[in-house]
């Protein structure tokens, strides 16, 4: 489709057609995704014109360009995308005389279709595809699970579909996967959960959830290496709701998250770095023996994002208590910061500068 719809609904970094656009303060409009990865490397300025960014620029939803692309793609020519045949597929879904293998292929072809068809993954709302699909979430054949899954995670891609799956009972389904499913299943549920989280009213909505949280801590614990870091990120989204951070906390969150960094999984330093925004956060961190030892080793051996986590997590913490800050340079944090404050991410050096002042604050640095 990308070669067929006009230029001007390319997103100017992967030149791409922009499913989600959304606008920056400097008036010009990328994909969403696209901006959100340049401005997590810590860049605070426009990609197109160079111009200066607030520290936590406003994406303002382009429903405009999004409605011309969305109407485009409809009227358009296309070889791939029948709907005819889409509305069959949805037919066997729904039908309770439909085999096993008619469901899972109807599933597979729609996965394919809506993979990267915004318009599409409209249109199968619009039809009433989402209680279909969410009854094979309940199945407890795993494959037809896995593929339902899938499913309801591209559905939720779109910011419009987002509000109506958790009407329709989403949460409740991707719940209880999280507790029962297949390893494969369980982690495709954690990321249903931060698609979903995407939007500010579903984060409360999730949150307020029985067990929503406590599930992806769960899944924290006791699933393996992808699990683990999808459980992570569901948690990220929805903890930058203010009332979800204390329901983590309050569900043992956190010495497992520095368990995590500790193992060698840099994901948790992003929700740690969330948690220690409220007192309860920095109280439970306090208490894990050897803390500030692992988040120096995240400013020791981090990739750049877990870099800037743990100089925002060490900082916060070290505001709050003086006696961590003697901990932290007994760690060799002062050393670290010295060579921090040469890399060329701005966000990492701004924050090794709020750090080393802390320090300084509390007399840790003579």
């Amino acid at each position: 489709m990308a070669t067929q719809l006009p230029d001007d609904f390319k997103c100017p970094i992967s030149l791409e057609i922009m499913s989600d656009p959304v606008i920056l303060p400097s008036g010009h409009t990328f994909d969403r995704a696209s901006i959100q990865r340049w401005l997590d490397a810590g860049h605070r300025t426009c990609p197109i014109t160079k111009l200066p960014l607030p520290e936590h620029p406003c994406l303002i939803p382009n429903h405009a360009l999004r409605s011309l692309i969305s109407n485009y793609a409809l009227v358009a020519p296309s070889k791939s995308q029948p709907y005819p045949q889409t509305q069959t597929l949805i037919s066997a879904l729904t039908s309770p005389s439909s085999p096993l293998e008619t469901k899972l292929n109807s599933l597979a072809q729609l996965v394919r279709l809506t993979k990267h068809d915004s318009a599409l993954r409209r249109k199968l709302t619009e039809w009433g595809a989402a209680p279909a699909v969410l009854k094979c979430v309940d199945s407890d054949d795993s494959n037809l699970q896995e593929k339902a899954l899938s499913l309801l995670l591209n559905l939720s891609l779109d910011d419009d579909n987002k509000v109506g799956l958790v009407a329709e009972g989403a949460i409740n389904r991707v719940v209880k996967v999280l507790r029962l499913g297949s390893p494969d299943c369980r982690a495709i549920a954690a990321t249903v959960i931060t698609s979903l989280a995407v939007v500010e009213v579903n984060k409360a909505t999730i949150g307020a959830y029985p067990d929503a949280i406590q599930a992806l801590v769960w899944l924290l614990i006791s699933g393996k290496g992808r699990e683990k870091k999808e459980a992570a990120t569901a948690l990220y989204a929805i903890c930058s709701f203010a009332d979800n951070r204390r329901r983590a906390i309050d569900c043992g969150a956190v010495p497992i998250l520095i368990g995590l960094l500790d193992s060698g999984l840099e994901r948790p330093i992003e929700v740690l770095g969330l948690l220690v925004k409220c007192k309860e956060g920095r109280e439970e961190m306090m208490k894990v023996n050897g803390c500030v030892k692992v988040l120096v080793n995240v400013l020791r051996n981090g990739s750049s994002r877990g870099v800037q986590y743990g100089l925002f997590t060490l900082n916060y913490m070290c505001n709050c208590c003086r006696r961590l800050c003697f901990e932290a340079m007994n760690e060799g944090v002062l050393e670290i910061c010295m060579g921090l404050m040469e890399e060329e991410n701005e966000k990492i050096r701004r924050y090794t500068s709020s750090l080393v002042q802390t320090l300084r604050d509390n007399h840790a640095i003579e």
